[in-house]
């Protein structure tokens, strides 16, 4: 099994090669890979795929059914989002994990619905992987044991993915969110990989350049669901579960972005490495 530097090397390498290779295919103005940001001006997505494709390397490179159970869970996210990406409708008013849900309740199928289900499936399997029988509670139980910790990649991808919404904070989050995770023998790996493919974007991504976009957004954040899963015990994904099910329901009606600009702790981070604002007309 690849060390933790080993880990972050072979994720931000892959990150910067995959980037470099998108770059030689993809037109600097293809409409597809071309959205408008918070300020109104063109941000590209290539950031997503690139960073998904250092995750998967850095995941594999880890090896054993940690690494396996993370490249599952980065592939789901990143190929499901970046469907998502590329084929949603930006008039849909179906907007929001509770408008998706909704829409498939009523038999309709949106981009990002089929998103929902597939990233659901993946995480699923990824946990069955990552959860060896010994640590899983035995019959029914350790079905509701792979259930919770499914629940737990899926969940902190979407949550990763509403984060994505001005520049480096997914990133960042990410790598908070995955610091804890780095101590651990196991799960050390997975989590260094999913610093050091967010790395790897991070400036593209702080010039207001790129965005992770669905594709990377939830790749990044289902690899640091996989580490938590990984590397907590039973009682601990329960409650990390209940944490990101909280922030998931709050984002519904609460803004991320007015709470972090009224804390100044989050608000420090989350402006860190930012390029400046335009200074007020008249000033």
């Amino acid at each position: 099994m690849t060390g933790r530097l080993g880990a972050a090397l072979t994720a931000a390498v892959a990150g910067v090669a995959a980037r470099r290779a998108l770059d030689a295919r993809v037109a600097p103005d293809d409409p597809r890979w071309t959205r408008t940001n918070h300020r109104g001006e063109p941000i590209r997505l290539l950031e997503g795929p690139a960073v998904a494709a250092g995750l998967a390397a850095g995941a594999l490179a880890c090896g054993g059914r940690a690494g396996v159970a993370g490249a599952i869970a980065v592939a789901g996210g990143g190929a499901f989002g970046l469907v998502d990406d590329l084929t949603e409708d930006a008039g849909s008013v179906r907007k929001g994990l509770r408008g998706h849900l909704g829409a498939l309740a009523r038999g309709e199928l949106t981009t990002g619905g089929l998103k929902v289900l597939g990233i659901g499936a993946t995480s699923l399997l990824a946990a069955a992987v990552a959860l060896p029988r010994h640590r899983r509670a035995a019959g029914l139980a350790g079905l509701v044991d792979v259930g919770v910790a499914g629940a737990l990649v899926a969940g902190t991808a979407n949550l990763v993915n509403l984060l994505d919404l001005r520049p480096g904070r997914a990133v960042k989050a990410a790598a908070l969110a995955a610091a804890p995770a780095l101590a651990h023998p196991v799960a050390g790996p997975l989590a260094a990989a999913a610093v050091g493919a967010g790395a790897s974007g991070l400036p593209g991504d702080l010039a207001e350049r790129d965005m992770l976009g669905d594709a990377g957004a939830n790749a990044l954040g289902a690899l640091v669901g996989t580490a938590a899963v990984v590397a907590a015990p039973r009682p601990v994904r329960v409650l990390l579960l209940a944490g990101v099910v909280a922030l998931t329901v709050a984002s519904e009606r609460v803004s991320f972005t007015e709470v972090i600009a009224r804390t100044p702790a989050l608000r420090a981070i989350d402006e860190w490495g930012r390029r400046e604002r335009p200074p007020a007309p008249g000033r």
